[in-house]
């Protein structure tokens, strides 16, 4: 799994608090990026660019792969999204909202479930235990004692 640079992480439970984020990090707040948000919200798991298009066409608003991907790099500057690679797949996006996630994946049918970091630290100290390596969690922060 690749992760996008580490950057700031902004707090916030709702869409209007992270449309509050994008404000105070000096973003406009436009219909585009509404809707975007609104597709990721709505996700269940991390989403790839184009199926966050498919997600939030309307037919108010004319929108392209090209703006999706420029929001999604603002968002990810601004510290409401994370961009990660899972497998061998697409780039993904996820919210960071209220901390960061950490995603199992099944690289034979694709399914993703997102956990809380703890929830797979009982793993993590059987791996440093029995083979010595030390694992992290998305987003770089390291988990247990570092080798």
């Amino acid at each position: 799994m690749t992760t996008s640079p580490a950057v700031p992480r902004v707090q916030f439970a709702d869409l209007d608090s992270a449309l509050a984020a994008l404000r105070a990090a000096g973003l406009r707040v436009t219909l585009a990026r509404r809707v975007i948000l609104q597709a990721l919200f709505a996700a269940d798991e991390p989403l790839s660019a184009e199926a966050i298009l498919t997600r939030a066409a309307t037919p108010e608003l004319a929108l392209d792969a090209a703006s999706v991907y420029r929001n999604l790099e603002a968002f990810e500057h601004a510290g409401v999204v994370r961009h990660v690679h899972l497998g061998h797949g697409a780039g993904l996006y996820a919210l960071i909202g209220e901390g960061e996630r950490e995603y199992l994946y099944c690289e034979r049918c694709g399914a993703t479930r997102s956990l809380a970091p703890r929830q797979l630290d009982e793993i993590r100290t059987l791996l440093r235990e029995r083979f010595g390596h030390a694992t992290h969690a998305f987003g770089g922060e390291a988990h247990g004692a570092p080798l």
